[in-house]
C-alpha cells in the first residue's frame, strides 16, 4: 500500500470510530422516517376527509376553534392538507406543548389534536436531526458527524477502488459463496460503493437544514454566484396603520386568492406573522405533503394589500434548489422509487460502520505467528530493493 493510501486509510478509519454511532443513528432513523407519511395514512383514519364541492372554512374561524381549545395558546400557522385531507391548526401551548388540532376543511369540524411529544414519527425526527439532545447542541453534533461521513465515503472509495481493470468486473458484486469475513468485507465495501452517491446528496441536504453556509452554499451553487434581492427581500407590513385598516381578517381574504391564482395547487400553508410589521403569507404548494414547487403570496396585514408575489416559475434556479430540499432529502423528489432509494441508501449507511468495525476488529485479531510472517515478507521485500 502506498504512503498516500495508507494516510487516506489512517483518515477513513479514525473518522469513522468517531461518527460511526451517530452515523449509525442518524441513518437508521433515516430509514423509519422515509415512509412516515404513507404509514400515518395506512394507521390513522383522521388524516383524511371525504373531498366536497364547497369553500373551505376561513383560516380565522379554524385557529379560533383550536385556540379556544388551548386558551394559554399561540398559532400562526394553519396547513390546508389537500381535499381529501384536513386542515391543521397549530398551537404551541405553555401547559400543553406543541399541538396541531385536526379539523374537516368543509364544515369546521374538530377530528384530532396530536401531540407532538407524543407521535412516534416526530420522536423519530427529533432523533433524527438532535439525538434527543438540546436542539442546538444535537443539531450540531449531527451536523459535524454527517460532514464528515461525507469525507469517509470518499475516502473509502479511493480506497476501494480497483488499480487494474480485470479487478474492477469483480468488485462489483458481493462474493456470497465465500467465509463470512469477505462477505462482510464486500458488504462494506460494494454496498457502500453503490450508495456512495446518493448517501452524499442525502448528507448534503441534511445539513443544509443545520447550517445556514452550506443552505446558502446550495442557493449560490445553483445561481452560479449570484444573489436575488427581490428573493431575499422581507416584507413588512404597513404598522402605522394598525387599528385604522380593513375591517375584515385578511387571512380569510389571502387564501382564497391564492387559491385562484394557483389553481393546481393541492395544499396551502398560511402564516400570520404577530409582530407590528409582520405579513399574512400563503404558501401553495404543487403536491400535497410535497413542499417543492411552491408559488409565495405576502400580504399587508392592515390593507390585505397583494405586497409580494414570488411564483414557481419565477424564481432562480439556487431557491428552487432549496425549496426541493426537503423533497430531495426523503427521496419523494423521484416519487415512491426515489423513496425506496433514499431508505435503501439510509439502511446501507447504518450498515457501514458495524461491516467497518468487524473488518478492524478481524485484523486485529489475526493470529500473532501470521503478524510475525507477514512482518518478516515486509522485511525482506524491503532488503530486496
Amino acid at each position: 500500500m502506498t504512503p498516500f493510501k495508507k494516510t487516506i486509510l489512517f483518515l477513513h478509519r479514525w473518522l469513522g470510530f468517531i461518527t460511526g454511532l451517530v452515523v449509525f443513528i442518524v441513518s437508521i432513523t433515516g430509514c423509519l422516517f422515509c415512509f412516515q407519511d404513507e404509514i400515518q395514512d395506512a394507521f390513522y383514519k383522521y388524516r383524511s376527509v371525504e373531498p366536497q364541492q364547497k369553500a373551505y372554512i376561513a383560516p380565522s374561524v379554524l385557529k379560533q376553534k383550536a385556540l379556544a381549545l388551548y386558551p394559554d395558546g399561540t398559532s400562526n400557522y394553519t396547513y390546508y392538507y389537500g381535499k381529501d385531507r384536513p386542515a391543521g391548526v397549530m398551537v404551541n401551548s405553555k401547559k400543553a406543548g406543541f399541538l396541531i388540532v385536526f379539523f374537516n376543511p368543509y364544515t369546521g369540524e374538530q377530528t384530532h389534536v396530536e401531540d407532538y411529544a407524543k407521535n412516534f414519527f416526530v420522536i423519530v425526527e427529533y432523533i433524527h436531526l438532535y439525538l434527543l439532545l438540546p436542539p442546538k447542541i444535537g443539531a450540531m453534533i449531527v451536523g459535524v458527524s454527517v460532514l464528515i461521513f461525507v469525507a469517509i465515503m470518499i475516502t473509502g472509495l479511493v480506497l476501494w477502488w480497483p488499480k487494474r481493470k480485470s479487478d474492477r468486473k469483480r468488485s462489483f458484486s458481493i462474493k456470497w459463496g465465500a467465509k463470512w469475513k469477505r462477505v462482510n468485507y464486500d458488504l462494506h465495501n460494494v454496498l457502500g460503493f453503490y450508495a456512495t452517491a446518493i448517501a452524499i446528496i442525502l448528507a448534503i441536504t441534511g445539513v443544509s437544514m443545520t447550517f445556514d453556509w452550506v443552505r446558502e452554499g446550495i442557493y449560490k451553487a445553483g445561481n452560479l454566484g449570484k444573489t436575488y434581492a427581490a428573493e431575499k427581500e422581507v416584507m413588512k407590513s404597513d404598522s402605522l396603520l394598525k387599528g385604522k385598516g380593513v375591517k375584515y381578517n385578511v387571512a380569510d381574504v389571502a387564501l382564497p386568492y391564492a387559491q385562484q391564482h394557483t389553481p393546481d395547487a393541492k395544499m396551502f400553508l398560511v402564516y400570520t406573522d404577530d409582530a407590528a410589521s409582520g405579513t399574512v403569507g400563503i404558501t401553495a404548494y404543487n403536491k400535497s405533503m410535497h413542499f417543492a414547487y411552491s408559488d409565495e403570496y405576502s400580504f399587508d396585514k392592515y390593507t390585505g394589500k397583494l405586497i409580494k408575489f414570488l411564483p414557481d416559475t419565477k424564481k432562480s434556479l439556487g431557491l428552487r434548489l432549496n425549496d426541493m430540499n426537503y423533497d430531495i432529502h426523503v427521496g419523494q423528489i423521484a416519487g415512491l422509487t426515489g423513496k425506496i432509494l433514499a431508505f435503501l441508501a439510509s439502511l446501507i449507511c447504518a450498515s457501514l460502520p458495524i461491516t467497518g468495525f468487524i473488518i478492524w476488529l478481524g485484523k486485529r485479531k489475526k493470529p500473532k505467528k501470521t503478524r510475525q510472517v507477514k512482518h518478516a515478507v515486509d522485511r525482506r521485500a524491503k532488503h530486496a530493493v
